[in-house]
């Protein structure tokens, strides 16, 4: 069985940066997991920037970043494996991997899950219709682009109006696809202004508060049904590109007793990023699809240092807090408090999402008692920050308040 001090499950920008600091912090046997042939994660397959300013100090192109994080890795000395695909994270530190060398099991002191998301596939979506081919998200745009140089349309329909569908849309104009039209569902697109400008000034639609009511096309996408209120109107197209709506690939969590989380589907961790199982961490778009690539980053490097903290400690096992909040708030991270005195915290803010836009008072109260507080138009999909209290960790309910208002 081989061992180390720190298996980390993904070799995206949070796995890398984890690994990166954990060496720095003099960690000897980092052994960072990767399923795919290459380190980089999704930005491989990125062709658009910017990528890396903050973490290297220029900007990359997202395959040029990818190739970046992976010289990174290996200059630091981490025990570097792709092609390994973890099959499950049991207790006391022990990993399942199947690789070309056949099933192998892996122990540590600590593991590190840094999976990462992916977007929701159409049956996730319960999108109606024929099942033509041409309905594909944009990972499988980006990677048929850039693995095999296929388009695999001309003319499609995007379905979201997340900062990944820009960054989609981006991609079709820039290799001679253009697209018929944007959707959205919202009343309103869901990126930033001016963002959203985008689309017009490239002479396409942008439809909101629209959904997709009908799929036609045999064996490929012909047109795309719309529904606004009673109203339908067909678009002519040659596929579906669906962007956003991302969810944490946290099967790995699924298949053991730790679980998910039911409000983010990717698992609960504390203040410091360990789980419910303090020898198991997790960081990067796996607590909350989804941040950029240089968030992901960043917030690796934190949790990478909290576990090199760890790792000098005896384990904590006080019994954590969950932190709770009312709705429309549709996520708190981290989503647990354990008490502890430790400095090396990963996360010094709550990070919330809301799933509608709402006016109104947002609170926090630790035991009943008011800390903080917020005025202010809050829309879906934003990320929201809140300082977390040195004395939050101390508090036997930590709850979100959100008084709204017209």
């Amino acid at each position: 069985m081989t061992t180390a001090d720190v298996i980390i499950i993904g070799g995206g920008p949070s796995g890398v940066a984890a690994g990166l600091t954990l060496r720095k912090q003099g960690v000897p046997r980092v052994v960072l997991l990767e399923r795919e042939a290459e380190l980089g994660g999704a930005t491989r397959h990125c062709a658009h920037s910017p990528f890396g300013m903050r973490e290297f100090g220029r900007v990359y192109f997202g395959a040029a970043y990818g190739r970046r994080l992976a010289r990174a890795a290996h200059k630091a000395g981490l025990d570097i494996r792709t092609g390994h695909a973890v099959t499950a994270v049991q207790p006391h530190g022990v990993v399942q991997v199947v690789s070309a060398q056949g099933l192998q099991t892996l122990q540590a002191r600590r593991i590190l899950v840094m999976t990462g998301a992916r977007e929701r596939s159409r049956a996730a979506r319960l999108l109606p219709g024929d099942r033509p081919q041409g309905v594909i998200t944009t990972g499988t745009l980006q990677a048929s682009l850039a693995f095999h140089g296929l388009r695999p349309f001309r003319r499609p329909v995007i379905l979201g109006t997340e900062l990944v569908s820009f960054s989609a849309l981006l991609t079709c104009l820039t290799h001679g696809i253009r697209p018929v039209a944007m959707i959205e569902t919202a009343p309103a697109p869901l990126a930033r202004w001016p963002l959203r400008l985008f689309p017009r000034l490239m002479g396409i639609p942008l439809l909101c508060g629209v959904e997709v009511s009908d799929i036609l096309g045999t064996p490929n996408v012909n047109e795309v049904t719309v529904r606004k209120g009673g109203a339908t109107r067909a678009l002519a197209c040659d596929g579906l590109l669906l962007t956003g709506r991302f969810t944490p690939e946290s099967a790995l969590f699924l298949q053991s007793d730790i679980g998910v989380e039911p409000a983010t589907s990717g698992p609960a961790i504390d203040q410091y990023g360990r789980t419910h199982d303090p020898l198991i961490f997790a960081g990067g778009n796996i607590l909350r699809a989804i941040e950029t690539g240089g968030w992901a980053f960043r917030e690796g490097r934190a949790v990478g240092a909290a576990v090199a903290d760890d790792l000098r400690q005896s384990p904590e096992t006080a019994p954590p807090v969950p932190v709770t909040f009312d709705a429309p708030l549709r996520l708190v991270v981290p989503s647990l408090l354990r008490r502890s005195t430790r400095p090396q915290r990963a996360f010094p803010s709550f990070q919330l999402r809301f799933d509608r836009a709402a006016r109104g008072v947002l609170r926090l109260t630790l035991d009943g008692e008011e800390v903080w507080r917020k005025r202010g138009a809050w829309r879906p999909e934003r990320r929201v920050l809140v300082p977390l209290p040195p004395q939050a960790t101390q508090a036997e309910h930590v709850h979100f308040h959100f008084d709204e208002r017209s």
